[in-house]
């Protein structure tokens, strides 16, 4: 199977390539006048191209603590006084005259809600605004060589085509017997009282320079864009009562040129301007207005009125206009009226107008982020992309800025004080707009025929009727008296009668007299071609020389215009800079004034921070003597301590030798009684009193120091008032058995009732019980393994822990019966010192000396470190 190749879209053909040439946006103000209820004015006309506005009272000054004045400069400012037909004249007049000689415009006027916006563009009966001047000089400029109705027909494509006049004709016997097709309106028709006598007949406006050799036809469409959606104010829409059906939104597209357009949008042929403004107010009728706080009738969407002029020339005999699509030349003027910027606070908006007031700011919000984009890419030299699909506005009106046409912007600005703040920003984005130039457009090519060729047509037609006329009437009732005069001017005929068959003379006299006329008449049809052709060499000379001063006269009026253009530039350029310079000279006035401030900032700074460095000097300096004396006392308390270490340590070492040198002692007596009771009969020598001997200096060795320090109390204990009775049995005890402990085997062992064994001491165990007692097992005197229970009782400290007082030490002793055991005094073979001994512990007051304590949370007990703290007696 064979698979069909798939198509490709067709290459788009080249935009074509714009003129070098560029021409600044040309943004024009006008001021309303103010209203009888507003009191305080913010905006001065100060020339016919600058205003200023002024702070109102309470407004935020600057930092000076004085109102803030900015001027800004126009085009043109009209003021209170100035009228509709001033404004027309400098605004919209240029664009009318591009109209009609094929070249593109738009223009849109702007400001916040309120302003005058559709007054300027619309006006009111006897002030017609823009719009209606426009369309009436459109009118009184193309009226005499408009075509006939249908003869130009719209195709889908935003592209015109041609019919003949028979088609036209047909097309419009379709249209008048075909009721769905909306009849169109003529000027006959009573008109709207509303829009009734717009324009008076003495401010009628006409351009001059209209080609003469071409045929006209006006469309008009009329949208809105209203939510970002774009909606067709003169489609006729079923009404249906009952459920009536939501007007469809078209979409936008681009043609085979690059040109934006809506797809889908009715466009009315017009043949007068009462005809074309009433199909502008049956639009008008359908736009979304509301009433606000600020304004009764406040527009909710941006309306736009597209004037199509379709121009194609006529045929080489000046009758007939040409059917050849290509030579259809179509421009079109876009008049915007777009909806003001408001503040949902001020206006007290709510729900729906919420809504539209969010989109028309975000539309306006777009439109000035392209302008910027635009500034910055010509100002800058960068190439980013300019966001015009963003929004509808900006996506329908991409061509201008790109070098279709001129674009044009009426400021409107309202005085009052309330507006002040937007207004501020209106002026910024109309200063910012001025300074983006659009390229010129390129003049299309003209018709290759004669020009003057409708005037020769109409020239010969005249004369023609003029020689019927002199000639008694049409030519078929002079060509037998033209026959008659020709006649008589040849020479007559001789007598032909013939009286006899054999006549020779009569026919040969005849004969002759015929040629002789066949040669008068020869000669004078030469004698007419010859004037003929002399008259045609004659017409061509003067043709020609008509022809050379016609180009010699366009070639004077292309220098001077453009020198006029070259003087306007001029002109424009000169009022750039001095704008330019007044403005550089306000921000000079501004920095000089920053900079003071600024200086007198840096001199109060310097001033404090010199202060500070002082100050910081002088804290420095202390520091150190501090460092210095604290590191003295420092250096004193080390030595002291290291001092009073080295005396303790000495101390425990001669005290702990001497305890060593006793427990010798009493071991060599314990042999020696051993050794007498072995020896029978040998009676015992008499007790002697030895004096002991203590050690040398070789032999006090100093004994080993624990790596670990002795736990220091921190937390006084805390005894509590009340105890349990122990006779009660309720006392709980902490057995704590080292896992070290060896199982000696004897009969009696240590049964505590009542009692939790652990085998490390730990805070949770000493929170549930009162009495606490350690197993401890150590190596006696005599080599045997003694078995101690210390007993204590477990006390709250300030600090949250328990701790640990031992009152009581049981000793448990193992011994063998062959060794005899002589009993002696605990006290006997002290040292006359009176050191403590092994008998030591059998003291009350010594076993209740005696203390351990541990914090709340620690793993330190008695099971791993004891060490015994010996307590402060009372004196």
């Amino acid at each position: 199977m064979i698979r069909q190749a798939k198509g490709r879209t067709p290459r788009r053909p080249p935009k074509k390539p714009s003129n070098t040439q560029k021409d600044p946006v040309g943004v024009y103000c006008r001021v309303r006048p103010l209203g009888a209820e507003d009191e305080e004015c913010c905006i001065e006309v100060i020339s016919g191209t600058t205003i200023q506005l002024h702070a109102p009272e309470g407004f935020k000054t600057n930092r000076n603590g004085e109102y803030k004045e900015t001027q800004y400069s126009f085009k043109k400012v009209f003021g209170v006084s100035m009228s509709q037909m001033e404004l027309f004249e400098h605004v919209a007049k240029p664009l009318v005259d591009d109209l009609v000689h094929g070249r593109n415009g738009l223009l849109f006027t702007y400001g916040v809600t309120g302003s005058g916006k559709t007054f300027t563009m619309t006006g009111s009966p006897g002030q017609g605004g823009l719009l209606p001047r426009s369309l009436d000089m459109i009118f009184n400029s193309i009226g005499p060589y408009q075509t006939k109705r249908y003869v130009f027909k719209t195709d889908d494509k935003n592209g015109m085509e041609v019919q003949s006049e028979v088609d036209a004709l047909l097309e419009r016997q379709k249209r008048e017997s075909n009721p769905s097709f909306p009849k169109p309106s003529t000027s006959r028709q009573k008109l709207d009282p509303e829009i009734a006598d717009m324009i008076k007949s003495e401010e009628a406006y006409k351009s001059e320079g209209v080609d003469e050799d071409s045929s006209y036809g006006v469309f008009v469409s009329y949208i809105e864009i209203y939510n970002n959606y774009i909606y067709d104010l003169l489609e006729e829409n079923q009404e249906d009562a009952i459920k009536p059906k939501p007007p469809q939104s078209k979409i936008l597209r681009e043609d085979q040129n690059h040109n934006m357009y809506v797809s889908g949008c009715m466009e009315v042929e017009v043949k007068s301007a009462e005809e074309a403004f009433q199909v502008f107010w049956r639009g008008q009728k359908k736009r979304k207005v509301a009433n606000t706080c600020l304004n009764r009738e406040s527009s909710r969407s941006h309306s736009v009125l597209i004037v199509k002029l379709a121009q194609a020339p006529l045929d080489a005999d000046g009758d007939n206009i040409l059917q050849d699509k290509n030579q259809v030349t179509v421009s079109q003027l876009c008049l915007v009226d777009l909806a003001g910027s408001e503040r949902t606070g001020r206006t007290g908006a709510e729900g729906t107008r919420i809504r539209e007031a969010g989109n028309i700011n975000q539309s306006l919000l777009n439109l000035r982020t392209c302008i910027e984009v635009l500034r910055e890419n010509q100002m800058c030299g960068t190439n980013r992309m300019v966001p015009y699909r963003d929004s509808k506005v900006t996506h329908l009106f991409k061509n201008y800025f790109d070098g279709d046409g001129k674009v044009r912007m009426v400021v409107c600005v309202n005085p009052k004080a309330d507006d002040y703040e937007e207004t501020l920003l209106v002026m910024r984005f109309a200063e910012m707009t001025q300074e983006v130039e659009v390229a010129r457009p390129v003049d299309r090519p003209i018709c290759g025929f004669t020009p003057g060729r409708r005037h020769r047509n109409r020239a010969f037609k005249e004369e023609l009727t003029r020689k019927l006329d002199e000639r008694g009437g049409p030519i078929d009732r002079d060509v037998p008296a033209v026959i008659n005069q020709l006649v008589h001017s040849l020479p007559p005929l001789p007598s032909s009668e013939l009286t006899d068959p054999n006549d020779d003379i009569t026919l040969p006299r005849l004969i002759e007299a015929l040629q002789n006329r066949h040669r008068i008449r020869q000669m004078m049809i030469d004698e007419y071609n010859n004037a003929a052709n002399r008259m045609k060499s004659m017409l061509q000379e003067l043709d020609n020389i008509r022809l050379s001063k016609d180009d010699l006269i366009h070639e004077q009026n292309a220098k001077m215009a453009n020198k006029d253009k070259i003087i306007q530039n001029n002109k424009a350029e000169l009022d750039r800079l001095e704008k330019k310079t007044r403005m550089q000279e306000h921000k000079i006035d501004i920095l000089q004034k920053t900079t003071k401030i600024y200086e007198d900032d840096k001199r109060s700074m310097k001033y404090e921070l010199e202060t500070r460095d002082q100050r910081l000097q002088r804290e420095l300096s202390d520091k150190k003597r501090m460092e210095q004396r604290m590191h003295g006392q420092v250096t004193d308390t080390q030595y002291k301590w290291e001092k009073e270490c080295d005396r303790r340590v000495n101390a425990m070492q001669v005290e702990m030798q001497n305890k060593l040198w006793v427990k010798d002692e009493k071991l060599k007596q314990l042999k020696a009684i051993v050794t007498e009771s072995k020896t029978p009969g040998r009676p015992d020598p008499p007790p002697r009193q030895t004096q002991p001997q203590r050690p040398s200096r070789e032999e006090r060795l100093p004994a080993k120091r624990s790596a670990s320090p002795s736990p220091v109390p921190t937390t006084t204990p805390v005894r509590p008032l009340h105890r349990r009775s122990r006779s009660a049995g309720g006392e709980k005890w902490v057995d704590h058995k080292p896992t070290c402990s060896l199982d000696l085997g004897t009969v009696l062992q240590p049964v505590i009732p009542n009692a939790i064994q652990v085998s490390a001491a730990s805070g949770k165990a000493l929170s549930k019980c009162d009495r606490y007692v350690l197993t401890h097992q150590e190596v006696g005197s005599d080599g045997e393994i003694q078995t101690k229970l210390v007993k204590g009782e477990v006390i709250q400290t300030r600090g949250g822990g328990q701790s640990v007082q031992f009152t009581d030490i049981e000793t448990l002793k193992q011994e063998l019966t062959t060794v005899p055991r002589r009993k002696r005094k605990s006290s006997e073979g002290a040292p006359a010192n009176g050191d403590g001994t092994d008998g030591a512990w059998t003291d009350v007051e010594t076993r209740c000396s005696v203390a351990v304590e541990m914090r709340a949370g620690s793993n330190m007990g008695p099971g791993f470190e004891h060490h015994g703290i010996t307590k402060r007696r009372k004196p």
